[in-house]
Parts: structure tokens; C-alpha cells; sequence
């Protein structure tokens, strides 16, 4: 009879690919923003004229919508690795 091994999410190298998972969709999120204020001139209308607020508001959105559906994504890929025999 096997044993049942912990979940990799509440071990300490779980919870640092968590965290990875998080702060590859903060980079990815600082990247997508500045790509979109690049590209988009509405955007960087909008960033210009809003002030040093309007900066904050854009990019800790981005980053922040990237960051939950990074880990999300990775939590998942990590439970859907454990299930596989």
C-alpha cells in the first residue's frame, strides 16, 4: 500500500514556486504596460495627462491582474503535476 505524500503546495519548495509563479506575472504585467503605453497613444495620452496617479493606477493594475492569474495558473499546473501517477 503507498503512502500518501503531502501536497507539493504546502511544502517550502511549493511555496517558492508559488511565489515564482507570482513574480513572473508581475514581469510580465510591468512588461505588457510599458508595451502598451509604447505602442498605444491613447494610453500614453491618457498616462500624460493624468499625472504621476494615473501612472501608479495603470501600472499596479496591470501588474497586480498579471501577478493573481500567474500564480492561479501555476497553482493549478502544480496540483494537475501531482495528480499524474
Amino acid at each position: 500500500m503507498r503512502t500518501k505524500k503531502p501536497s507539493g503546495l504546502m511544502s517550502r519548495a511549493g511555496a517558492i514556486r508559488v511565489m515564482t509563479h507570482a513574480m513572473m506575472g508581475a514581469a510580465l504585467g510591468l512588461i505588457f504596460s510599458l508595451a502598451l503605453a509604447v505602442t498605444n497613444p491613447a494610453v500614453a495620452a491618457l498616462i500624460h495627462n493624468g499625472g504621476n496617479q494615473a501612472v501608479v493606477v495603470f501600472v499596479s493594475t496591470l501588474v497586480t491582474t498579471f501577478a493573481i492569474g500567474a500564480t492561479l495558473t501555476g497553482v493549478v499546473f502544480m496540483l494537475a503535476e501531482d495528480k499524474e501517477f
